[in-house]
């Protein structure tokens, strides 16, 4: 007898891991914070400082942004490029800017290799970098 009811059970789970896609008609919410809507508004020496303040409050490094921009919405998030340059090297880093005014950093080649979009800058702020 428990044999059958674990059996019904274990049969019961199995049917319930079906279809995970939401239903056709619910709708996504979209949060936003003044912060994200702020960073749209920066010149480019602006930003530069922006993005370089939230590569260094994540422990990373960059001397001087040379470049940057918008690069996509990503869920709930902006997703920002920095490239960095000490000179002699330079490294490209997507920075994810929270409707709470949080941000994540990672590095494009690692970006890239997963499913988050690509670092690849769509709008450029005003202004130039140095």
């Amino acid at each position: 007898m428990r044999f059958a009811a674990a059996l019904m059970c274990t049969a019961l789970v199995l049917t319930a891991c079906g279809d995970n896609a939401p239903p056709p008609n619910q709708k996504t919410i979209k949060i936003r914070g003044p912060e994200q809507d702020a960073l749209h508004q920066l010149d480019a020496l602006n930003l530069a400082i922006a993005l370089k303040r939230a590569i260094y409050s994540a422990g990373y490094l960059c001397k001087r942004v040379s470049d940057g921009g918008f690069v996509a919405e990503y869920q709930n998030l902006d997703m920002w490029m920095a490239r960095c340059t000490d000179g002699k090297t330079t490294t490209d880093w997507a920075v994810f800017a929270g409707a709470d005014g949080s941000a994540q950093v990672r590095l494009c080649k690692d970006v890239d290799t997963s499913q988050l979009p690509k670092c690849e800058i769509k709008q450029r702020p005003k202004g130039k970098f140095s």
